[in-house]
């Protein structure tokens, strides 16, 4: 069913933007501009279903999260949970301090649960940097000192990155392993509460044939400006759509890496991935394994699952325009090497479709980016738009482009508006109608800039570009005006090109152009600069922008934490 409305909604988008074209009649300008948008529609379908799916069963189900995983329904208590689950937290060059933080309130939190003893932590370090280690390993064996006899610590460090992160897990595996039924995947930014770690262990015991369970991860309280501003818009959109998927993806959800609960045995047994054979920028270890570990648990008959809870755990986002970009580029490079493994004998409709979808995301980028170009290149070249796009049609499609772009985030601020107690969670209906202007506004700029990025770096793998795995930087910090320049001078070259270029031959076209994708491009820089500054992340904080419930009502567990979001977040009065 669900393929059924994704396939007509795409049909039917490319027959509205064929009307479109059809004012000046058709020719090979046309078709390629037709190809190209056709190329863009399956992210837009699939987008707009998710989210209405999503949005009915938030609406008018008891229980949104059994309705879409009915093994929910079926946990045993925290006071019965049996055998060891090893909780794996991996870093690469990473500074110790924040995980340290984060460990030691998670193993707090278990310890005060009264379960520590059913559960090992391990710190997977793959560091390579010589002053990283020494901190790190001083670090960490500090904490294992203070947690020994009451919750066991251990840490190991890894002489070579063989396999990148998958290697790492793979490496614990193979070493300790069959000393634990359970593992819970935490990346070096990740964050979870003991009742959510024993819920979702909880879950997987009593099921003995779900392999993964994914809990949903949401931005962590942050005082940077370009982070909370990003992540507001994905809490905006992401349960909607997680939910939606949920529903149609069924025992073949997905798997994140991160924030999630693993069967031990059967991931040992039937998720190793192979080292891709050749020569080639996407050949030898894989980069980004955990969608490939999810399709090969599913081939082995066990369940994977993803749970549409937000208080599951959290991330931290990239700080800065430019940390985001480059944490964009690994994951695109990695994704592509989806393309080896789509093909796998065994493999369920659904995972194969997981993996195409992945790389969908990323090569989607160049058919915008392509669509755009030629858009504007023929109405430079045309006496007037109306030449090219009927008014009527072309504005048809404009609005149900934006409509199905916008339609996870417009699920949930329909789904907060309607709720009074979610409605102060947010800030308040002022502070939060404020965080949707800006965030949209936002959006709208930073999409160009990220399908340019994606080309560019497509366009570069053919001639050795790789970005390979490497340390984040987390902290909030700066980004000068030259830096900017220098990692965002295409984007910005490209925008002032094309509203040059508009501006001279079809100034009416001017207003759609610079606020779909050209301005966007064009302010690229501006928006790194400012969005990094540390003092207008602060302001933002302070005054209730990209305000998050965790912020309004911080769970003890994050108040552990002590983050300077909390501390700076302002109260919010009822309504």
């Amino acid at each position: 069913m669900f393929g059924v409305l994704v396939a007509t909604s795409i049909a039917a988008l490319i027959g509205l933007a064929a009307l479109s074209l059809s004012a000046g009649g058709f020719d090979a300008v046309d078709l390629l501009l037709l190809a190209l948008f056709g190329a863009t529609t399956p992210w837009l379908a699939i987008g707009y279903w998710n989210a209405a799916i999503g949005f009915f069963i938030m609406r008018f189900t008891d229980d949104p999260s059994t309705y879409v995983v009915p093994q929910a329904a079926r946990a045993v208590p925290p006071s019965a949970i049996a055998g060891s689950t090893a909780i794996l937290m991996c870093v690469r060059n990473e500074s110790p301090d924040r995980v340290v933080r984060n460990l030691n309130a998670m193993m707090a939190d278990i310890d005060a649960a009264g379960c520590a003893d059913r559960f090992h932590v391990y710190v997977l370090s793959d560091t390579s940097l010589p002053d990283i280690l020494s901190a790190e390993a001083e670090a960490f064996g500090e904490l294992a000192r203070q947690w020994a006899g009451r919750l066991p610590l251990t840490y190991r460090r890894r002489t070579a990155n063989t396999g990148y992160k998958a290697g790492n897990i793979r490496d614990f595996l193979e070493r300790w392993g069959d000393a634990h039924e359970l593992m819970v995947t935490l990346d070096a930014d990740s964050y979870m509460t003991a009742s959510a770690v024993l819920r979702m262990v909880g879950i997987v015991q009593a099921n003995p044939k779900l392999g993964i369970l994914q809990g949903l991860v949401v931005g962590m309280p942050s005082t940077s400006a370009f982070a909370r501003i990003f992540q507001f818009g994905m809490r905006l959109g992401m349960r909607s759509w997680t939910i939606g998927s949920a529903w149609w993806q069924a025992d073949c959800g997905p798997y994140w890496g991160h924030n999630a609960v693993i069967r031990v045995a059967p991931f040992k047994q039937h998720c190793a991935i192979p080292v891709l054979p050749g020569n080639g920028l996407l050949r030898g270890h894989v980069l980004s394994h955990d969608q490939i570990e999810a399709a090969l648990m599913r081939r082995a008959g066990y369940d994977v699952r993803v749970l549409p809870e937000e208080d599951l755990g959290w991330e931290e986002n990239p700080p800065t325009l430019i940390e985001f970009i480059r944490r964009d580029q690994r994951w695109c490079q990695g994704t592509l090497q989806y393309v080896f493994f789509a093909g796998t004998p065994g493999l369920e409709v659904v995972s194969r479709f997981q993996l195409l979808f992945a790389m969908l995301m990323f090569l989607g980028s160049p058919a915008w980016i392509g669509l755009l170009l030629v858009s504007t290149l023929v109405l430079a070249a045309t006496p007037s738009p109306g030449a090219v796009v009927d008014a009527d049609y072309g504005m048809a499609l404009l609005v149900t482009i934006l409509v199905m772009w916008f339609a996870p985030k417009i699920a949930t601020i329909v789904d907060v508006l309607s709720r009074p107690i979610l409605r102060r969670r947010f800030g308040g209906a002022f502070r939060f109608l404020g965080s949707i202007a800006i965030e949209t506004a936002f959006f709208l700029l930073l999409s160009p800039i990220m399908w340019t990025a994606h080309t560019l770096f497509l366009a570069g793998l053919p001639f050795g570009r790789a970005i390979g795995w490497i340390g984040q930087v987390r902290n909030d910090h700066s980004v000068s005006w030259s830096t900017a320049l220098r990692h965002l001078w295409p984007q910005t070259l490209l925008g002032a090109a094309s509203l040059m270029l508009l501006g001279l031959q079809q100034p009416e076209a001017l207003p759609y152009v610079f606020v779909l994708w050209a301005g966007g491009l064009a302010l690229s820089i501006p928006l790194c600069v400012i969005t990094s500054r540390p003092s207008v992340g602060l302001a933002y904080s302070r005054i209730g922008i990209g305000r998050l419930p965790e912020e309004t009502d911080p769970p003890a567990a994050l108040e552990h934490l002590e983050l300077p979001a909390l501390r700076a977040a302002q109260p919010v009065a009822p309504g």
